[in-house]
């Protein structure tokens, strides 16, 4: 069975349950949620989870297991207003995190979007005791629904102040630097690398993201970029390696409109696009 089909009988059971297990609480069909008043503030909770644990469980245990969802969301309630208690106003406090792809178990459950390929954005509550990532249940009982303002949020308070630097890689070629000591974020500039390199820019960067508080970077100018292709891996890799926050390993082209290619270890093949480009590159 699927969640839907069972939507009619499980809100029915709901509406019958609440004024019983939640006397304050109501169901708002408009939006298949419950709305759980909890002092001054009100909580609200999705159907969609109880419809998917109905639709796996045999009819006649439906009763108890929509018992159990309402008890559990009121607990869950209580905290979420605790929350916004403790945290004033928690939208101030949301921030997004780039991570390397998550696998469909780990993503499961937190407010997670892709950034591209081989990124995903999380969206993080920055708080230094009861922060963490923002799980789809605290959002819905927090009632956060739109998310556009958590990049600005990000910039803003975590971003306005990196520092970027110049830094030796070999003889007369440098790496340039893009940190702030500690922060969580920096790699949230992964799509915005373009703002740090010299323009113009065709042929696009070098980028490493080896911990969440530093991008390394390389504009690719000229056929220097194959000396500096193996040291610059090597540096990202024991960055990592050495990291308390890490990010990613490896090396990864920067082109286009905020594309970002994986390179692979030197001396494997590179990938046919960027191949081409060495090709057509000055003598450096």
């Amino acid at each position: 069975m699927e969640p839907l089909d069972a939507a009619a009988d499980v809100h029915a059971l709901i509406r019958d349950l609440l004024p019983v297990v939640a006397p304050s609480a109501w169901f708002d069909p408009g939006t298949s949620e419950v709305v759980l008043p909890v002092g001054r503030s009100e909580a609200r909770a999705s159907t969609w989870t109880v419809l998917e644990r109905c639709a796996r469980a045999p009819q006649e245990s439906w009763p108890r297991v929509v018992d159990e969802w309402v008890r559990e969301i009121g607990h869950r309630a209580f905290l979420a207003v605790g929350e916004m208690e403790l945290f004033g106003d928690v939208r101030e406090l949301l921030r997004l995190r780039i991570v390397p792809k998550l696998a469909p178990r780990d993503r499961e459950g937190l407010v997670v979007v892709p950034a591209g390929d081989h990124f995903d954005a999380m969206v993080m509550i920055e708080h230094p005791r009861y922060g963490g990532p923002l799980t789809k249940a605290r959002a819905g009982l927090l009632g956060l629904r739109k998310l556009g303002y958590v990049m600005t949020n990000t910039h803003d308070r975590e971003l306005a102040d990196v520092s970027v630097r110049d830094q030796p890689l070999l003889p007369g070629r440098n790496v340039r630097v893009v940190t702030k000591p500690g922060s969580r974020y920096v790699s949230a500039l992964l799509s915005e690398v373009e703002q740090f390199l010299p323009g113009p820019n065709r042929h696009g960067a070098l980028v490493g993201v080896p911990c969440h508080s530093t991008l390394l970077l390389y504009p690719i100018t000229s056929t220097a970029v194959l000396e500096v292709l193996p040291v610059f891996a090597d540096v990202v890799r024991e960055m990592h390696a050495d990291a308390d926050d890490p990010c990613a390993p490896g090396v990864y082209w920067s082109h286009g409109e905020r594309r970002l290619t994986p390179l692979p270890d030197p001396g494997s093949p590179a990938p046919s696009e960027f191949a081409s480009v060495l090709l057509s590159l000055p003598e450096g």
